[in-house]
């Protein structure tokens, strides 16, 4: 059966990770409603495509225009059947929200499933939702992720942990084992 999702997002998301899980979540037949505090649908927000060329951490690169489709205003957590965290810049001051944090809330005391991905993990730290959880994020989040009493999970970049209802992965090159991860958690089945 097809599911309600509910994606939050933010200027300076990372890229893939706000544009690939919203257009193959919708291809697989669920309804994916991205939205953003303080814009409505038909507003966007601007990406940020995070890269590793070889640094000491990722450089960040001009990303596109990512069009919402519903208004933040309007969401009830009840709405929907699981939530959808992607990493960026986004996360680091969404989570000082307190709409956002009471979203992400409702979807965690419901035993709604969640999937966060990179630095969607500051936000899941921030609503206090991962005590006692295995959380993978991106590297640059363990001191948070183990701050907020979840063990950190420190697994290749292209591979995704499941705890519960609860699907985590470091960045966008495990979107393969993360997106499949959800699904299963969903109940999705795909036939060929």
């Amino acid at each position: 059966m097809a599911k309600k999702i509910l994606m939050i997002v933010g200027d300076f998301g990372e890229d893939y990770e706000t544009m690939v899980p919203f257009q193959a979540l919708t291809m697989v037949g669920h309804t994916v409603h991205a939205v953003c505090p303080d814009k409505r649908a038909g507003d966007y927000v601007t990406t940020a495509i995070h890269d590793f060329d070889g640094y000491q951490t990722y450089s960040e690169k001009p990303g596109h225009r990512f069009t919402l489709n519903a208004s933040f205003a309007e969401v009830k957590g009840e709405d929907y059947d699981a939530l959808v965290v992607p990493g960026g810049r986004a996360p680091e001051y969404l989570r000082m929200n307190p709409q956002v944090i009471t979203l992400v809330q409702h979807f965690a005391k419901a035993d709604k499933p969640i999937a966060a991905v990179c630095h969607g993990a500051q936000l899941l730290a921030a609503a206090g939702v991962i005590r006692g959880k295995r959380v993978s994020a991106y590297p640059a989040c363990a001191a948070e992720v183990e701050l907020a009493g979840a063990s950190y999970a420190q697994i290749p970049v292209d591979q995704a942990v499941t705890d519960g209802k609860l699907v985590t992965a470091p960045a966008w090159p495990a979107h393969p084992a993360w997106l499949a991860q959800f699904l299963a958690v969903l109940g999705t089945t795909i036939s060929t």
